[in-house]
């Protein structure tokens, strides 16, 4: 079936991005991965290629081009190659909405330029140890200055992709008691400044997979965040969290898709080059079977992670639709990564192998973003049950 989410010009970025991560990322993608994440400067490699500004409007320096598409070509050209850009991810699909939907003038003025030229580095501070995806339980205080000027922030965050390069991160944090019939309320988000005093990164955490990602555990001890630093308005976080989510899980959904369907070209090439008995693993029926299920799973998933991309650019994704795009493409991903695996046999379980690496980032898709399960929960509000 012809494809045609894309066009001239994300074709044109592919070839580029393909060509950059071949010359620039492949040779020291190991290292990357030895050292835990990958090197700061390198953002500024991907902000000269305008990688961070295609969506911010011009007058900030940017591309002005209002769509996700042409992170979609770089979900699928990482994936590819079995690599990733580390935590710069977040700036684009968690940092640049809070600014778009939020910011005041002002504060785009200050923000954006920094934002595109890759000077200042976002990530979003949400997950709180001991409260997961119940994020009306955070106990991250914000109070305000009794001369008006500035909150003082206190307390802590965990599991922050991109929080060990980060310039700036976003933090949610009580401003706010909860009411006794809104628990949700009382919550607002902060552009916090990463070199303010009281301001501290905990332990780099050590995962499973996604080993390039900068993971951290953030803490916050009467840090000073100016009042012009709040977007939006206080107590109003947690609407602004769930305007937000829609595009989070698309992109998740769309990476997951990406990733099985490198998983299937990985295990096609290694069976058509692998000899057992005498013959090519690709000769046996089981491999070929294997590998059609696979196939035909990964274009189910395509056509599901390109709808919702259509959709999300044209204003229209609704929550319900992204849980289940996020659920659906993420359930592929897990079965048909496992399956592509298991036709490496022995080779799959190597970290040398990209298949090997897929497997375990792969395996977070299906918990951030909002677990399988609260995917579920969302689908089946939306039907009335």
């Amino acid at each position: 079936m012809r494809r045609t989410v894309f066009n001239e010009d994300h074709e044109a970025f592919r070839e580029t991005i393909r060509a950059f991560i071949e010359a620039e990322v492949v040779p020291v993608y190991d290292e990357w991965c030895a050292a835990g994440q990958a090197p700061r400067d390198f953002y500024y490699r991907l902000a000269e290629l305008g990688v961070f500004g295609i969506r911010v409007p011009e007058e900030y320096g940017g591309a002005g081009i209002d769509s996700h598409k042409f992170e979609a070509v770089m979900y699928e050209e990482t994936a590819r190659a079995g690599v990733s850009f580390g935590g710069s991810g977040v700036h684009v699909l968690l940092g640049l909405p809070y600014i778009e939907m939020l910011a005041t003038e002002a504060q785009k003025q200050r923000y954006l330029p920094k934002f595109v030229s890759g000077e200042e580095m976002w990530a979003l501070a949400m997950t709180e140890p001991g409260t997961g995806s119940d994020v009306a339980g955070m106990k991250t205080t914000a109070k305000l200055s009794a001369d008006g000027t500035h909150y003082v922030l206190n307390g802590s965050k965990t599991f922050i992709t991109g929080g060990v390069h980060a310039d700036r991160v976003i933090v949610c944090a009580r401003t706010s008691a909860p009411r006794e019939d809104d628990r949700r309320f009382g919550i607002s988000l902060f552009a916090v400044d990463t070199t303010s005093e009281g301001y501290s990164i905990g332990r780099k955490l050590d995962k499973l997979g996604l080993k390039v990602s900068d993971t951290a555990e953030l803490a916050f001890v009467d840090v000073k965040v100016p009042v012009e630093d709040l977007l939006g308005e206080e107590n109003k976080g947690f609407s602004y969290l769930g305007r937000n989510l829609p595009s989070e899980r698309w992109g998740i959904a769309f990476g997951a898709y990406a990733q099985a369907k490198a998983a299937v070209r990985f295990a096609q090439q290694y069976v058509q080059e692998r000899t057992v008995f005498g013959k090519t693993v690709a000769s046996f029926q089981n491999t070929k079977f294997e590998l059609a299920a696979c196939q035909a799973e990964v274009d189910a998933a395509e056509a599901v992670a390109d709808r919702a991309l259509e959709a999300l650019d044209a204003g229209e994704l609704t929550p319900a639709e992204a849980a289940s795009t996020k659920l659906f493409c993420t359930e592929v991903a897990h079965r048909v990564i496992d399956r592509c695996l298991q036709l490496h046999g022995g080779y799959g379980f190597m970290n040398e192998y990209p298949i090997a690496r897929l497997y375990a980032d792969n395996r977070v898709n299906r918990i951030y973003g909002g677990t399988s399960e609260v995917m579920k929960s969302i689908i089946a509000k939306s039907m009335g049950l």
